[in-house]
């Protein structure tokens, strides 16, 4: 599933085609994704101005001139594609600009999914209405973590992936952090002291940063809007690395809980 990183790229490779035109064509071309697409989408978005493009967590948001907000997330294999020479079966969102531009929302999956609301009750979004704060931002620091985590008993792996807590962090980002802080992903989060909460939240901050940089992760079905992939994945610390060597020279180990993957090192984190 395209994280963080995945939805930035995402987001940075829409902006110089959406951002500031005027969208002449809005054709949603089935009814549904993974929950119903808005029945006036095209009514509402036909013929406005796109003001800005953002992202929240996991998902992207288009913002216009009428005060509206579509909010698109890509689910398990979703992709933008940015002046298709022909369409195809799983082009499931046309838009056109004044500038005879062509982007194609594409999800073989349908695990995606479209949004429309109002600008003034986006922080309102059934999906945002109870979101952590995103990892990049100032209020993401040892300090922030140390009282969210206050007094829990939950491993601090599962805690990093609850949106309540921080939001957009997935599982590939969370194991490099982990490994990137010495911090066993088991370990109890209520017991991690403060120093190493300020050294995982610069962690997680610096895995996003240079994860974005490399345009997101190669993974599954991932490619950017411009049709290249992420090469983030190269650069991964333990994740997929299972039997492979870690720096210290101790092997990548991998557990599985509740179907998702957690690689680490036993003897680099503690």
């Amino acid at each position: 599933m395209p994280e963080l990183p995945e939805v930035e790229t995402t987001v940075a490779g829409l902006r110089p085609v959406l951002e500031g035109k005027r969208l002449t064509l809005v054709e949603p071309r089935r009814a549904d994704l993974r929950r119903p697409i808005p029945v006036d989408l095209r009514q509402r978005m036909t013929g406005s101005r796109v003001t800005r493009l953002t992202r929240r967590a996991k998902y992207g948001l288009i913002e216009t001139d009428r005060g509206d907000v579509m909010i698109f997330h890509l689910g398990m294999s979703g992709r933008w594609r940015i002046d298709p020479s022909e369409l195809e079966k799983h082009d499931h969102l046309l838009l056109e600009t004044e500038e005879n531009r062509r982007l194609v929302l594409n999800d073989p999956r349908r695990f995606g999914s479209l949004d429309l609301v109002r600008l003034d009750d986006l922080d309102s979004f059934p999906a945002f209405a109870a979101m952590g704060p995103e990892p990049l931002s100032d209020a993401f620091n040892g300090a922030y973590l140390k009282e969210a985590t206050k007094g829990r008993r939950a491993p601090i792996k599962q805690l990093l992936l609850d949106q309540h807590i921080v939001a957009g962090l997935g599982n590939i980002y969370v194991c490099e952090a982990l490994f990137m802080a010495g911090i066993h992903p088991r370990r109890m989060g209520g017991g991690i002291s403060r120093p190493r909460y300020d050294r995982l939240a610069i962690a997680v901050k610096q895995v996003l940063k240079s994860a974005i940089a490399a345009g997101g992760s190669s993974l599954r079905d991932f490619v950017q809007p411009d049709g290249e992939l992420g090469y983030f994945s190269k650069q991964w610390l333990v994740y997929g690395r299972e039997g492979e060597k870690c720096a210290c020279g101790a092997p990548v180990l991998r557990k599985v809980d509740s179907g998702r993957s957690t690689f680490y090192c036993e003897k680099c984190q503690k």
